[in-house]
């Protein structure tokens, strides 16, 4: 994951991964994690989502771990939150407010204590094949056991894009997370109208899947 490559779609706002809304996969599969008010929230990559306030009203703490500064600042703002800024030292500053806090810095030197949950929507798929074990063995350290993990992959024919969003595969799932009991919650296959098949992806499809571990 190149650094200055999210640094400058931040700024130059080229964000077409933000969702403007909260995420429909979020709200229809969250309750499969059975997660309780008590239990906390991680968000890898998190941006300046909407997500996270849909889960910081059901959970007492939700944690976003995100690289832009950028992004963490308008997250904040938009919400008109002044958060409290705690400077960490190496590269790392912590922004809270409320329920939500978020981790500005590299994601591999967070520390945090394990979370109970996870919302993957867009960290793993914006690795690159060689990253991905890393991530992964990362984002399973920071997680208690018998935690949950709500996984989003897309899944197209990765030689006809160029990455980010990166393909991963049902295969490639089973494999980062070896281990763990997984199960597919859903294959969304695009058709001819979705943006992405519109720019000339063969077929395209967002799958959802559902992280246990022992």
């Amino acid at each position: 994951m190149d650094a200055e490559f999210w640094h400058s779609r931040w700024a130059e706002n080229r964000i077409g991964f933000h969702l403007n809304d909260t995420n429909p996969v979020l709200t229809k599969y969250w309750p499969r994690l059975n997660a309780s008010y008590s239990d906390t929230v991680l968000v890898p990559m998190c941006g300046k989502s909407l997500d996270m306030t849909w889960l910081a009203e059901k959970h007492a703490q939700v944690i976003g771990v995100e690289l832009s500064e950028i992004a963490v600042r308008a997250y904040f703002s938009e919400h008109l939150y002044t958060p409290t800024v705690i400077p960490l030292g190496n590269g790392q500053t912590l922004y809270e407010f409320d329920e939500v806090s978020i981790y500005c810095g590299d994601f591999f030197a967070t520390k945090i204590d394990p979370v109970d949950v996870v919302y993957d929507r867009a960290a793993l798929i914006a690795m690159p094949p060689s990253m991905r074990k890393m991530y992964v063995e990362q984002l399973l350290s920071m997680v208690k056991a018998g935690g949950r993990i709500l996984l989003v992959t897309l899944d197209y024919p990765q030689a006809e894009m160029d990455g980010p969003p990166f393909c991963v595969t049902g295969e490639e799932v089973a494999q980062l997370f070896s281990g763990c009991q997984i199960t597919h919650l859903e294959r969304d296959e695009a058709d001819e109208s979705h943006p992405r098949r519109q720019r000339g992806l063969s077929r395209f499809a967002e799958e959802v899947w559902l992280i246990e571990l022992p």
